[in-house]
């Protein structure tokens, strides 16, 4: 494993083990506890995605220490603001089964995010959160945020894949040292990113196939990344991208690509809504 030190001196491991759209509970439990037997140690859940259960049993069954495992959950719009938020928090630790979590993200920049952010900020002074941050600002968003509070996010995950890069974007959160994280990396496997000629090539270097080689190209640049799947020879293929490196020119070549192609318009006034609409719980 590789790792990235965060703003406030916690080290995150750069690979870890997505459970994004896992609607089956015992598909979820079981594809997590395969991704922790294969070497993951950050996992990463939403209340969101309704299988916080799941993935907390698969924690207890896999006999690994607390310690090593880095857990991820994020607050929903519909906790947002500051008691919510509280009540939000202790819903999502009990679910998952645990006394604290490593990092804990707001969802989606709506609702009261100054309030869900005082709260955060108490629980993680009280050691409850190891490290706190958000999702999918857009960087005016998170400048302002940044600058309108004592403690400033540690993380921004947001849409990331060689065919939406958000340059501009990820030089505002290093001058902010602010750690981009790679939802979706693979693109989700659409629009032929997974058939691209110039990923397709560079595998047949090193062996690899083109999925290897964007999470491999993730965790040169140093950003977080988070693939999911549940196929346990993918979660296998997607953790073995550590024997080897690319070279400067590989990944430029990869930079090259970028389309400004993205899954989700977080800009779509129609989409804002339906976001608003989802209850958790």
């Amino acid at each position: 494993m590789e790792y990235t030190m965060l703003n406030n001196g916690v080290k995150m491991p750069l690979l870890g083990f997505g459970v994004y759209m896992m609607t089956d509970l015992e598909e979820c439990e079981k594809s997590v506890l395969h991704a922790i037997e294969t070497g993951y140690r950050l996992l990463d859940t939403s209340s969101a995605y309704f299988n916080e259960e799941a993935v907390g049993r698969a924690i207890k069954k896999s006999g690994i220490s607390r310690e090593e495992l880095f857990v991820t959950t994020k607050l929903w719009i519909q906790d947002a603001g500051y008691e919510n938020a509280k009540a939000g928090f202790e819903t999502s630790l009990q679910k998952l089964g645990l006394d604290y979590l490593d990092l804990y993200l707001i969802h989606q920049p709506c609702g009261d995010c100054y309030g869900s952010w005082r709260a955060m900020t108490e629980l993680y002074q009280e050691g409850r959160i190891r490290a706190i941050g958000v999702c999918n600002f857009n960087s005016d968003r998170l400048v302002d945020f940044v600058m309108n509070n004592e403690l400033p996010p540690a993380i921004n995950q947001v849409e990331f894949h060689p065919y939406f890069q958000q340059k501009k974007a990820e030089e505002i959160m290093r001058e902010y040292d602010v750690q981009m994280e790679a939802w979706s990396p693979l693109g989700h496997g659409g629009k032929g990113i997974l058939e691209n000629d110039v990923l397709v090539s560079i595998g047949k270097r090193y062996g690899k196939t083109p999925a290897q080689i964007i999470l491999r190209w993730d965790i040169e640049r140093g950003i977080v990344t988070i693939p999911k799947s549940v196929r346990k020879e993918r979660i296998e293929e997607n953790f073995d991208v550590f024997d080897f490196h690319l070279t400067t020119e590989e990944i430029t070549a990869i930079d090259q690509l970028d389309r400004n192609d993205h899954i989700a318009d977080l800009t779509d006034v129609e989409l804002i809504k339906k976001l608003n609409q989802l209850k958790v719980r």
